[in-house]
């Protein structure tokens, strides 16, 4: 901690040296070449002072540097040059008004910066915030998730071995249901392992170029491997689409959408997944054409935990909305759903440049 405070103070200093420096080579140049008028002399030197005390920390370089320029002014740019003279005539009240002035511009520049700072604390906190209420959230639905698939297996097995009176067919039915939650437990594993790429120490996804076509190939391809009656439209922009992020990671986010409209919408008719161009995003949206969402859930769909039959977790939008959430946050998406006038519709935005790439 001492050692952070004395390479602060370090800093400060070289900055507001430096600076002041730079501020009289200037100074000179302007009273050798175009004018030497002091009052213009003063009034870089004021901008000077403004300039340090924005760079460093507290008051007292900005101060310093207003008494400093002062005494400069009056040694090398008032007459007699290169001597101090404080009683020429009007000259000490003409710059102890620029000293106030100084003084002033530089407390309030302190304080501005000082007010900028804590408010980048601020939403650094803030940010925080967020990302421990999203983990709480995360952790609630994952929790409650997971335990009633568990118990079915497990009350599923254990009638399975107590009532050995069960018809083939009785028998298969109850096969059939523990591999419906064997296989929702599988995908909840995918998702976790989603999640998982994006915890490190600063939280910032690793993402390149990818391709949008090809990143939605691959996630109809492996959806239609889980769910081989499903059908799904798509349609591409012909232009192509290179945009950043973790492809593995849309992925699971379009695989995660494209099961709820199979799932949730109640309608055999074909999931319509298709992309539009936008000037500084790519939007991806996923129709179904089916019940929709009803309304009472849509302001907190990606909450992690929504609907109201808790005996079957499968037969609600459960974490999986929770998790794409999660993951377009992280790519500086945003991620809405809606209903329209025949079913329910998911739209995500992925922005075409990284933030830090924008001039």
């Amino acid at each position: 901690m001492k050692h952070i405070f004395h390479s602060q103070k370090l800093h400060d200093l070289l900055t507001a040296t430096f600076l002041l420096f730079l501020t009289t080579i200037l100074c000179f140049l302007l009273f050798f070449c175009i004018s030497e008028n002091p009052v213009n002399i003063a009034l870089l030197y004021l901008l000077g002072t403004i300039a340090i005390a924005y760079y460093t920390n507290g008051y007292f370089y900005g101060i310093l540097a207003s008494f400093v320029g002062v005494i400069f002014i009056n040694h090398f740019f008032t007459y007699p040059y290169f001597h101090l003279n404080f009683i020429l005539p009007d000259y000490p009240f003409t710059f102890l008004f620029i000293l106030c002035a100084s003084l002033i511009t530089s407390t309030l520049t302190s304080h501005l910066t000082k007010q900028a700072k804590t408010l980048a604390l601020h939403e650094k906190q803030l940010a925080e915030a967020n990302k421990e209420k999203m983990r709480a959230n995360f952790l609630r639905a994952i929790s409650h998730d997971l335990r009633t698939p568990v118990t079915s297996i497990i009350n599923l097995l254990s009638d399975l071995e107590e009532n050995e009176d069960y018809s083939l067919e009785e028998r298969k039915k109850i096969i059939h249901n523990i591999y419906d939650d064997a296989d929702w437990l599988l995908n909840m594993g995918d998702n976790l392992l989603s999640i998982t790429r994006m915890q490190g120490t600063d939280s910032k996804l690793k993402t390149s170029p990818e391709l949008v076509e090809e990143v939605i190939s691959e996630s109809v391809i492996r959806f239609k491997k889980r769910f081989p009656a499903a059908q799904v439209e798509t349609s591409i922009p012909d232009e192509i689409l290179l945009i950043p992020m973790d492809a593995t990671l849309i992925e699971q986010v379009l695989m995660n959408l494209l099961e709820n409209a199979l799932v949730h919408s109640q309608s055999q008719k074909p999931i319509k997944l298709f992309v539009e161009n936008q000037p500084h995003t790519v939007c991806f949206h996923v129709i179904d054409y089916g019940i929709g969402i009803n309304p009472e859930y849509l302001d907190t769909i990606f909450d992690g935990i929504c609907g109201s039959t808790p005996s079957d977790v499968r037969n609600r939008m459960g974490v999986g909305l929770s998790i794409c959430k999660t993951i377009i946050t992280a790519h500086n998406g945003t991620i809405i759903a809606r209903n329209h006038e025949h079913g329910a519709e998911f739209v995500f935005t992925l922005p075409k440049e990284e933030p830090n790439d924008k001039i």
